[in-house]
């Protein structure tokens, strides 16, 4: 499909699993393409916990062995996989390259979802969909504000406002003892929110961007991220608002990062991510055609 996409390596799965019918589909057959991105170079650039480059890898994984193919109650969109992004030699070598191969997989009319990867992929990611068509507002699910002005992983949100001219950004989770004061005034000087919506009500007017980073999530539960947190969301929350986000026909491309296999015990991380990604799924079917 793009020059910079590497064609994945598959789990073999069970039949009766969604991950067949997904390796299985054909883009032309698709509504949604799952992509990649295995890097995690802005992650240790930040001082964060290296190992998120094999986030995708370890997503397909666990997608083998979770998901039915014929879910009760749920029929499921068209899936396919196009495959990881080859990282650059540099990280902006990396973000143009997220940026390019995203694009190709819009113009085939397919919604992008990432698997990642550190969260600084997400401005790379977005980016794609904000040179087609104007973004309004982005939602993300986050311990950390991610408005830093150095390059890295902690810097996603504060350049698709800068460089992408988004206008208006709802943070929901946020660490309040992991985010600096100065960055809380910069994200509200530049129409930052936190919160203000619930998984239940009506998201933001205008073209969105969703981001799912998994360290919003208690480490109890994800342990496999970049930065632990302490005191997080549940499962079952995190899941209510991936499905919401399935759901609001406004969001036009969704991602979930900073899944880190290195320091994932069991694989339960992994696993949870395959889940929010069900649940983005089973919102997504609710969409008009």
């Amino acid at each position: 499909m793009h020059e910079y996409l590497i064609a994945p390596q598959h789990p073999v799965p069970a039949s009766s699993r969604l991950a067949d019918r997904i390796w299985s589909t054909e883009p032309a057959a698709a509504r949604i393409a799952l992509i990649g991105l295995p890097d995690d170079r802005g992650v240790e650039m930040n001082g964060g916990r290296v190992g998120a480059r094999g986030g995708p890898a370890a997503f397909r994984a666990a997608l083998a062995r979770y998901g039915a193919a014929e879910a009760n109650g749920v029929s499921w969109p068209g899936v396919c996989d196009v495959g990881d992004v080859q990282p650059g030699s540099s990280l902006k070598e990396t973000h143009d390259r997220v940026t390019s191969a995203v694009s190709a997989v819009i113009e085939r009319g397919l919604f992008p979802v990432g698997i990642g990867g550190g969260h600084d992929l997400t401005f790379a990611f977005v980016r794609a969909v904000a040179l087609r068509e104007h973004l309004d507002a982005g939602v993300y699910f986050d311990a950390h504000l991610d408005v830093r002005v150095e390059e890295g992983s902690g810097m996603p949100f504060r350049r698709l406002v800068e460089v992408c001219g988004i206008k208006a950004l709802h943070a929901h989770g946020l660490d309040p003892y992991a985010n600096t004061g100065e960055h809380m005034q910069w994200f509200r000087q530049h129409g930052g929110k936190v919160g203000g919506f619930g998984p239940g009500e009506e998201w933001p007017l205008g073209a969105l961007f969703a981001s799912f980073d998994l360290d919003v999530i208690d480490q109890a539960f994800a342990p496999g991220v970049s930065a632990g947190n302490p005191c997080g969301w549940t499962p079952e929350l995190a899941d209510r608002w991936a499905r919401s986000a399935g759901a609001c026909e406004r969001v036009r491309c969704f991602d979930i990062m900073e899944l880190n296999p290195s320091h994932d015990e069991g694989g339960r991380t992994a696993r949870l991510a395959v889940r929010l990604l069900l649940a983005f799924l089973s919102g997504y079917v609710e969409r008009k055609p």
